[in-house]
């Protein structure tokens, strides 16, 4: 069982609720440690994928030059997507669609590919995925974005990857591959948002993969306040105005009950 917040962590916490009720909009920056406790394992934490080499990056100059490379990404992505369905969001995923009813949540900014946030129930339109989404499927050439479910349902039994059905353009993840750049757009969206922010708060990230991480340095920049909220060091916490170090679900959610409370002096 996982331990209650300690009052120094709660005193944080309250700290931070008055701020954003007085600072608002709030702009949210969540990385892989929010997903963490839904099962899925971050990148460079200490048992990280990418620290432990249990997973290689997925490298777009492979998938886009390797006819095979692409036929063994369709044959498992079967699997794969039963997988992603099969998630559920955890509480720190459904405290910031609470702190969204608040009326005090400008955006959600997230490094995130696994689509829990909206899962759990946030208005889509506020959710920015910077690095795509598992849940979808994009063509390399006319940038047309088709959900995979109903790709896979109309394509399944081809044993050759599919074309564009819009251009005949190859079809690759929705996500972003290692060397692949960010969307334009979504970046262009997310650095818009950050300088309207008048709380910047980073939930589970290390704010190590740029550009993404130049998001919270943008708020900063602006004049945001800025709130870190990670288990271990991140890439800004000299810049932070307050650096919390607890399990995400549980602070979200105290934050949330804080936001949302009619307590006297709030």
């Amino acid at each position: 069982m996982t331990s209650a917040l300690s009052s120094a962590q709660t005193s944080q916490l309250d700290e931070l609720a008055e701020i954003i009720r007085f600072h608002a909009p709030l702009v949210a920056f969540t990385g892989a440690g929010i997903s963490t406790e839904s099962g899925i394992p971050d990148y460079r934490g200490p048992q990280g994928l990418w620290t432990t080499g249990n997973q290689k990056p997925f490298a777009y100059e492979d998938f886009m030059s390797n006819p095979e490379a692409r036929r063994e990404w369709w044959r498992r992505l079967p699997a794969r997507l039963d997988e992603i369905e099969a998630l559920r969001p955890n509480a720190g995923h459904l405290a910031l669609t609470r702190i969204e009813q608040a009326f005090v949540m400008l955006a959600i900014v997230t490094q995130n590919i696994d689509g829990l946030q909206q899962e759990a129930g946030s208005d889509p339109s506020r959710v920015i995925e910077l690095h795509g989404s598992s849940r979808m499927i994009r063509c390399t050439q006319c940038g047309e974005v088709y959900v995979a479910r109903e790709i896979l349902e109309a394509y399944g039994g081809s044993p050759e990857p599919p074309s564009c059905p819009n251009c005949g353009g190859i079809l690759k993840s929705g996500t972003i591959a290692f060397g692949e750049p960010v969307p334009p757009d979504a970046l262009r969206v997310s650095f818009a948002v950050a300088e309207q922010a008048g709380v910047m708060l980073v939930v589970g990230s290390t704010l190590l993969v740029n550009p993404a991480a130049r998001v919270p340095t943008v708020a900063k920049e602006a004049g945001a306040y800025l709130a870190i909220l990670n288990k271990g060091e991140t890439g800004l916490d000299r810049a932070a105005d307050l650096r919390v170090d607890a399990p995400a679900g549980q602070a979200l959610e105290y934050l949330a009950g804080r936001l949302l409370s009619a307590a006297p002096g709030f």
